[in-house]
């Protein structure tokens, strides 16, 4: 994790006192309905359960210094928390073993950690959806290729990234559901020495639902799955980021990332505004993608467990996480303050002459009775002589000294084919159909 890319709720719920928090409470429910069941004394979680109610300071530094020792963070804590509350505390981890704390645990940091993201989505498609609101009618040129294409608006640019982190956000939600489960069972999962009513005792009061079965590890599939989902997300932001570093360059300046009093943009040359925002976003993504293939490699683990998944854990559940929260962070920055030129999106729509109209000069020619191979002929050999003049001459104009052209098409009904509007006739419908009807 590095701290500069981290904010402070999402990188909580990774330390370490974060940490030994859940696995007392895990260690504590269960005892507390071993002894429901007659397993161990009531007064063992009563013991845990009153200390706990001291809200006592975990002593991390002492923790690890037992682990030194032990070579065992499991073992370590336990022993910590025996010193803490005495004698009572030798029935806590009755018939579990470590997988049972570290897997539950983790669990719950990931379930936690998807809300902080389901909440970084929620407040990027609001964002998303008032700039595309504002700019549902703004004419901008449409591009394939890099190239001028035909014309949209840069509302509909805004609502396609809104509708694709709405299908984020979806499979988000399924990847939490996916990853919240528990897993109090024992050794190798047979719960020979643990009951399976501990696991459904924990599961509740850590709002998880049961592991159907695990072996003696929640199977790593659950978690693939979790983390390819993050890399989904991470490349949703790199589109946007990109077409915004598009948008941006000298050549288009369509659109540029707000640039605040007193910022400089090099320590060269003083007229420079550069989009350094979306370009960190694009590193960001490529990381979080990176922690997905770890995550996949997990998934085939020695029979019923062996440890390989444990160190890719240790940095990937950290890192996707609190790298994603604060990408999605800041992209919301970048889309709430996007400074957007309309003016200068109209005059690149003008910029090669006419030419983003030549498919409906083409279409109107087929309905006028020539053959397509014929219509594309004629309008492709004026759109040329206007793409080698670099836009100085007009593709309209042109068409009207074809005769070709003209004596298939009366010259009004050729100018009605360069109607921008006409372009623009289903934004409604598209925007009703991402946003629901206004």
């Amino acid at each position: 994790m590095v701290p500069r890319y981290a904010r402070p709720a999402m990188s909580r719920l990774w330390e370490p006192e974060a940490r030994y928090r859940i696995w007392f409470e895990i260690e504590a429910h269960a005892t507390t309905r071993l002894a429901e069941l007659g397993v161990v004394p009531h007064t063992a979680a009563k013991a845990l359960w009153d200390w706990w109610a001291t809200e006592p300071a975990i002593d991390v530094a002492a923790i690890d210094a037992i682990e030194a020792v032990t070579k065992h963070d499991v073992i370590a804590f336990l022993t910590w928390v025996a010193e803490q509350v005495g004698d009572e505390a030798r029935f806590m981890h009755q018939g579990m073993t470590s997988s049972d704390v570290l897997d539950t645990t983790l669990a719950v940091q990931l379930a936690q950690a998807s809300d902080i993201l389901l909440a970084d989505l929620d407040a990027l498609l609001a964002a998303l959806e008032r700039r595309a609101r504002e700019h549902r009618h703004t004419p901008t040129i449409g591009r394939s290729h890099g190239i001028h294409a035909e014309p949209t608006t840069f509302g509909l640019k805004l609502a396609q990234a809104y509708a694709e982190f709405d299908r984020c956000r979806t499979r988000l939600e399924h990847a939490r559901a996916e990853i919240a489960t528990c897993a109090i069972s024992g050794a190798v999962g047979t719960f020979a020495n643990v009951a399976p009513e501990v696991e459904a005792y924990v599961a509740e009061k850590l709002g998880l639902a049961v592991e159907p079965v695990s072996t003696q590890v929640i199977p790593r599939d659950r978690h693939a799955m979790f983390f390819a989902t993050l890399a989904v997300i991470a490349g949703s932001i790199e589109r946007l980021a990109v077409e915004i570093r598009h948008l941006q360059r000298t050549e288009v300046l369509e659109a540029e990332e707000y640039f605040s009093p007193g910022q400089k943009g090099s320590s060269a040359m003083p007229h420079k505004r550069n989009p350094v925002l979306t370009e960190n976003l694009t590193g960001q993504a490529r990381m979080i993608r990176a922690y997905a293939l770890p995550a996949l490699e997990n998934v085939a683990l020695w029979h019923e467990r062996d440890i390989s998944h444990s160190s890719v854990e240790r940095f990937i559940g950290p890192d996707a996480t609190i790298t994603l929260d604060f990408a999605l962070a800041r992209l919301t920055q970048v889309v709430d303050k996007l400074l957007v030129y309309p003016e200068r999106m109209q005059a690149n729509l003008d910029r090669m002459g006419g030419l983003v109209h030549s498919q409906r000069v083409l279409l109107a020619l087929t309905q006028a009775g020539l053959s397509r191979e014929d219509a594309y002929a004629i309008v492709q050999r004026n759109a040329m002589k206007v793409w080698e003049s670099d836009g100085r001459l007009s593709l309209l104009d042109l068409l009207k000294n074809d005769e070709a052209v003209t004596n298939a098409l009366p010259p009004a009904e050729l100018e009605e084919q360069f109607n921008l509007d006409y372009h623009f006739r289903h934004v409604d419908t598209i925007f009703a159909r991402v946003f629901g009807k206004d």
